[in-house]
């Protein structure tokens, strides 16, 4: 029988992730949704966001809420402004994006299946919704844990300056 439950989430609930500086708020996991789809609240600072990645399995999309992004993939760059939509399909596009304006981008990310949100837990710390840790200094050991952690979530990580090669 189909769970016909209805969910709500207020705006001051959940529990905010900060991964690599930005932070993050799951609004619903897979676990809700029997794996069928998560959804992220994202908040990214001023030079935020994640490096190059890939996840052949998962579809993810991303509609700006506030703020704008510059997206890049091996198709070229994307300045995803407030209203924007941006879909990257399953099969593997190497893609990532970054916060380069001066305010905070707030995005709304829709992932299917569900699964990412798992990594974001495992590899973020917990943080009060709305504020920011520093982004880590990122060492060679800590990058080989979080690509090993990435690979066991079904993503790929690439270096930084992927693009610019």
């Amino acid at each position: 029988m189909p769970n016909r439950r209805v969910q709500t989430l207020n705006p001051e609930q959940g529990h905010g992730i900060s991964i690599l500086g930005d932070t993050y708020r799951v609004l619903t996991s897979g676990q809700q949704t029997g794996g069928a789809y998560a959804v992220i609240d994202m908040l990214v600072p001023p030079g935020g966001g994640p490096g190059p990645h890939a996840h052949a399995d998962v579809e993810e999309s991303f509609y700006v809420i506030d703020g704008e992004v510059v997206v890049r993939s091996e198709q070229g760059a994307y300045t995803a402004r407030k209203g924007a939509y941006v879909k990257i399909p399953k099969g593997g596009a190497v893609h990532n994006f970054r916060n380069e304006s001066r305010t905070v981008a707030r995005l709304l990310c829709t992932v299917r299946p569900a699964g990412l949100e798992e990594l974001f837990v495992e590899i973020g710390q917990p943080v009060a919704w709305g504020s920011f840790l520093p982004a880590p200094r990122m060492t060679p050991e800590s990058l080989r844990r979080l690509s090993t952690v990435a690979a066991a979530h079904g993503q790929q990580l690439y270096p930084p300056d992927y693009f610019e090669r």
